[in-house]
């Protein structure tokens, strides 16, 4: 009895394994093909990149935008190199990629895209021969690419047929072959070799564990200040004014202290309602980040300046995190900078991430290594993302995080 398993007879079995394997040679045809015309476009680069630095380094401080320039071409090409390799050639795993890495693997690249341009030309080439050949003798015609005594005969094309199929044969693999190396070479420049990937990923997993705990603990502790020293307090006070309130012998007395106790009541449900949305809004769940974000700007005691350039929604992980850390960057801001305004900008960064950027114009000098400053740091660092904090003295003050979306 098989139950649910499904056993393919031999013949069926020989006939899918082919099938893939055709699929998967096309797949890495169009990818060399696609390679060997990006090819061209890394070898211009790398050109023009050289001079373009040559160029900065005589104008100092002055060739930083070109710099920049350089820097923001060799990611984008390198981002759409690992897209088209991820797409043909299978699934790559990458480092974090820095302009360096990434003009290093343009300025070399372009030569695998070269060999792939050889590799299709002879491919070509001997199947344009060999259709030739073949149709000249079947028609009995005189047009073959090679010829004897002006003719095609049988003689000629049995003469010629096996060093024609190892050719085929040779231009065939070679296609599956340059499209390997590519990968290969994306891996070892750009990548993670599986047995580094593997120790970096359990490092990296046991890193974040621990960066977990502490922000829980960090999250916990922050609840427990708030209720103690602002709810805590409302509620106390309340009591008294409630205690005071039945005690008091006048009616005017009496409805003063009720009138104030009511205010304090309000004031601790404001403060209640506070410390739940610092926590986990309940926004973020039902409208998205944006919704939350703008939301938060308004309530904010400085005036915010929200840009939110993504159009789908994140995983609830990412979106938690990235509302915490700007909500978190802004209080802090408004507590300690005094800024005028502030700005909040949430946007795509390459290789399938997220920036969030929180910028304030107060006098800087913020300590990244503070407590609020590393808390989110940790926090960030629980989902492989970064935090990074520039603040030099006089301002203006930049937080950004860079988390991944996937």
């Amino acid at each position: 009895m098989l139950g649910n398993d499904v056993v393919h007879p031999p013949d069926l079995a020989d006939r899918i394994a082919v099938s893939s394997l055709v699929r998967r040679w096309l797949m890495a045809f169009a990818g060399v093909l696609l390679g060997s015309v990006t090819a061209v476009s890394a070898l211009l680069f790398s050109v023009a990149a050289v001079l373009a630095l040559a160029l900065a380094r005589l104008l100092g401080r002055w060739g930083a935008p070109l710099r920049a320039v350089v820097d923001a071409g060799a990611l984008t090409l390198s981002e759409w190199e690992i897209r088209r390799i991820t797409r043909f050639h299978g699934t790559l795993h990458t480092d974090v990629a820095t302009p360096h890495r990434c003009r290093w693997y343009l300025g070399t690249r372009w030569t695998i895209g070269l060999l792939g341009i050889g590799v299709v030309l002879l491919l070509t080439l001997c199947l344009v021969v060999a259709g030739s050949m073949i149709s000249a003798w079947v028609l009995s015609g005189g047009w073959g690419l090679i010829e004897n005594s002006d003719r095609v005969d049988g003689g000629l094309v049995a003469l010629v047929s096996l060093p024609g199929i190892l050719l085929i044969f040779v231009a065939i693999v070679g296609v599956a072959g340059v499209g390997s190396l590519d990968r290969w070479f994306a891996v070892q420049v750009l990548g993670r070799q599986s047995d580094r990937l593997l120790h970096q990923r359990v490092a990296e997993l046991t890193s974040s564990r621990d960066h977990v705990v502490d922000a829980i603990d960090d999250e916990r502790r922050r609840i427990e200040r708030d209720l103690h020293d602002g709810i805590q307090q409302h509620l106390v006070a309340l009591g008294m004014l409630i205690g005071r309130a039945r005690r008091a012998e006048k009616p005017d007395k009496v409805h003063e202290l009720l009138t104030q106790a009511q205010a304090t009541s309000r004031e601790a449900i404001t403060e209640l309602r506070e410390v739940a949305n610092r926590v986990y809004p309940i926004a973020l769940d039902k409208d998205g980040l944006r919704a939350s974000v703008e939301a938060m700007a308004d309530r904010a005691s400085v005036p915010v300046r929200v840009t939110y350039d993504l159009t789908d929604r994140l995983r609830p992980a990412v979106e938690s995190v990235l509302y915490f850390v700007i909500s978190e960057a802004v209080t802090n801001a408004a507590k300690h900078a005094c800024p005028k305004h502030l700005e909040v900008n949430v946007t795509h960064q390459k290789l399938n991430r997220v920036l969030a950027t929180v910028t304030d114009d107060g006098p800087g000098g913020a300590d990244p290594s503070g407590t609020g400053l590393s808390g989110l740091s940790r926090r960030v660092a629980a989902v492989d993302g970064t935090l990074s904090v520039h603040s030099p003295v006089g301002g203006p003050t930049v937080v950004t995080a860079s988390v991944p979306c996937g």
